[in-house]
């Protein structure tokens, strides 16, 4: 269903049963797949490709040009997975050519209100962004964080899967996977056992996990000696290995 007062230019391609509210604009070269819904007062904008079950709340705009100064109206583009929500006033920014011209988010994330995704940008799958969370451009974030509200995550930055954020965290260094970061201090305050256990980790790896945390941020260790620790332990509990190469692959150093 299309409510009569939504503009949909002649380009865009909607799956028939996609629904949208009143007062949408949906824009040229945006394809949106089936069973989604589009509530009143979105903003769509193309080169968009949008997967199957998503749905976005009202007054959000989505596949709008980036803010990088840089941007000379070259053709970039958005891609959105299955079975997203993005709620009230979230923006997603397309890429730039000074990146590879695509900003891309997968699937099964929720986007609270007022969250912005910057040009650029990969968000995996599984993850939950709070309300205000804020990604700069070029950011890499992987599968089931959890950014708390207000986070803050400077431009290239990398954000390791399950790891966690609270709120109001202000993120300059990368994130390893696993570590939580207190939203005061912007510090490491452990691994993320609560979502892990969560999300069914045998309580040995978990053990295990707890102990590379150690390895990396409590026995005093530089960040490359931590590392051949963490391979060497890798070898008995393969999470710990996405540990180590996390952080040997760091380009603006871990956070501290």
């Amino acid at each position: 269903m299309i409510h009569e007062t939504a503009i949909i230019h002649p380009s865009a391609k909607l799956a028939p049963d996609v629904k949208v509210g009143a007062f949408t604009l949906i824009g040229e070269n945006v394809e949106i797949g089936s069973g989604c819904v589009i509530h009143s007062h979105v903003v769509i904008k193309g080169p968009t490709r949008i997967g199957k079950n998503n749905r976005f709340f009202q007054f959000g705009s989505i596949g709008e040009e980036c803010q990088d100064k840089k941007y000379a109206g070259e053709v970039t583009h958005l891609e959105i997975g299955d079975n997203n929500v993005f709620r009230e006033f979230v923006t997603v920014h397309r890429g730039t050519i000074q990146d590879q011209s695509l900003t891309k988010i997968g699937s099964n994330n929720l986007l609270m209100s007022y969250v912005h995704v910057a040009h650029d940008c990969v968000i995996g799958n599984d993850n939950i962004l709070a309300n205000s969370a804020t990604i700069a451009g070029h950011v890499h974030v992987g599968d089931n964080v959890i950014l708390g509200g207000m986070t803050a995550v400077h431009q290239f930055c990398k954000i390791g899967s399950h790891s966690f954020t609270g709120g109001g965290c202000i993120v300059l260094r990368d994130i390893p996977p696993f570590v939580m970061v207190n939203g005061i201090e912007n510090t490491p305050a452990g691994i993320n056992s609560e979502g892990l256990r969560r999300r069914g980790f045998d309580k040995d790896v978990i053990l295990q996990i707890r102990r590379a945390y150690k390895v990396l941020y409590r026995n005093g260790n530089r960040a490359d000696e931590a590392v051949v620790q963490l391979r060497e332990m890798a070898k008995q509990t393969k999470e710990v290995g996405l540990m180590a190469e996390f952080v040997a692959s760091s380009t603006r150093g871990i956070i501290r």
